[in-house]
């Protein structure tokens, strides 16, 4: 196959900063993408409603201030799906004006100390349980960064260890709860999402399904790789290969793309996250059509995650044409610049 049509994509899980570096990642996901859910650790993290309305109108300025300059066409649409950081204080009338607002669209539960700015997270899932309950009468879906926090636990072991105590609690607990198990990375996360009840499901990200942890250290310590949950062994990339290209409605696509600057990146204590946003769509056709699954792209990209949110697919169309191209080494971000996933290197596919 030399092109392929799909329904426009959403992304089911991005990060896009703030300020100046919101004004220059935006474009890269809006070019693609007509819709994300935005991730809410800012600092200070987006805990109230009132909060999400006011960072959901920054980015809606940055997306008319983007077309202005240039930096997006005239008229493209995209749609900023706001989500609620979840503390131990989040409290039930927190989340019923979350579900009235019509933008407040998840809420995300970050284990406290988890990864980037999850400080104020959630520090026992026991005290979460008021919030979640009202999260499940109020059918408002939760966010997972499923990872236990515990320093003598091996930082590989960390997400199947939670799949094993919290996640399963979450689930059974609350029945009526829809549940993301954000950016899976191993195969014990991905069979506990495929058998797990309805209204459980998954992100995948495109670089865990791209690469191995071996990448972080090939030919030295290559910090553009390093993200969190860490990248696994070989046997977990390929079990997510394999949930990925199933055609299973339990996994769609979301790329926690996660912009650093550079400098914070190569660092002595260098910064978690992959920057993907402005090649996703392209690498995702890459895994797919490497695996002969093309044919389930659109549903990974494209529907499976619209369904499980309740929200209408897309109606407009893009297209991707199998071309080589050269991915720019580096983009500029807030003043300073930042590295995307496969800089300077080519890509398989292109958008037309």
């Amino acid at each position: 196959m030399k092109s392929l049509t799909i329904t426009q994509p959403d992304d089911w899980h991005l990060h896009l900063r703030d300020g100046a570096a919101l004004a220059d990642v935006l474009p890269h996901t809006a070019r693609t993408f007509a819709r994300a859910i935005i991730m809410p650790n800012l600092k200070p993290p987006v805990t109230t409603v009132a909060l999400a309305s006011a960072y959901r109108q920054r980015i809606l300025d940055a997306m008319d201030a983007a077309m202005r300059a240039g930096k997006l066409a005239t008229g493209t649409r995209f749609e900023p799906l706001m989500t609620l950081y979840l503390t131990d204080n989040t409290s039930a009338d927190e989340i019923a004006k979350a579900r009235d607002s019509g933008f407040v669209h998840a809420v995300k539960y970050y284990p406290a100390g988890a990864t980037t700015n999850s400080d104020a997270g959630v520090s026992s899932l026991e005290r979460a349980f008021p919030a979640l309950e009202a999260m499940e009468k109020h059918d408002l879906p939760l966010l997972i960064h499923g990872e236990v926090t515990d320093p003598r636990t091996d930082l590989f072991d960390r997400e199947r260890l939670f799949v094993e105590s919290q996640l399963q609690t979450i689930v059974s607990r609350f029945p009526g709860l829809r549940v993301v198990a954000e950016h899976i990375t191993t195969r014990e996360a991905a069979q506990f999402v495929e058998q797990a009840r309805p209204g459980v499901a998954a992100t995948i990200t495109v670089h865990h399904l791209l690469y191995n942890r071996g990448a972080i250290f090939q030919g030295g310590i290559r910090p553009h790789f390093y993200c969190l949950p860490v990248l696994k062994r070989e046997e977990h990339r390929l079990a997510l290969v394999a949930a990925a290209t199933s055609g299973s409605p339990k996994f769609f696509l979301g790329t926690d793309s996660a912009p650093h600057p550079r400098d914070l990146k190569e660092h002595a204590c260098g910064c978690a996250g992959v920057f993907s946003a402005p090649a996703a769509l392209e690498l995702y056709a890459e895994v797919f059509d490497y695996e002969g699954k093309i044919y389930f792209l659109e549903g990974f990209s494209s529907h499976h995650g619209a369904d499980f949110y309740r929200l209408p697919r897309n109606t407009a169309k893009v297209t991707l044409v199998k071309e080589a191209w050269t991915l720019p080494a580096e983009f500029s971000f807030g003043g300073g610049t930042v590295v995307p996933l496969r800089a300077g290197e080519q890509v398989g596919w292109r958008m037309a």
